[in-house]
């Protein structure tokens, strides 16, 4: 019974299904990482826990003004821009 699941699942056919859920799944951890490990308002710790709120601006602005945002913020938002200019503006 077993092998008739595997051999169900486990088919070259499948195999991209696995490769985007993987993706999916590691995006997700990574973002799960990034906000325990960097963002200022969760505290793991109890001694950060005790602080209670903080007003801390700064750290704040830092975590949200990460280096992807920095990259794409003067980014056309397009996916291919040089097709995209050939195709609508002819010279």
């Amino acid at each position: 019974m077993a092998s008739s699941s595997v051999n169900r699942w486990v088919r070259p056919e499948v195999y991209p299904l696995f490769a985007a859920v993987g993706v999916a799944v590691g995006i997700c951890g990574l973002q799960l990482i990034r906000n325990i490990c960097t963002n200022p308002e969760v505290r793991v710790n109890k001694q950060n826990r005790a602080a209670g709120v903080l007003d801390n601006h700064a750290e704040g602005e830092v975590y949200a003004e990460h280096s992807l945002r920095k990259f794409v913020r003067n980014k056309s938002p397009q996916i291919m821009p040089a097709i995209n200019d050939f195709f609508t503006n002819p010279k």
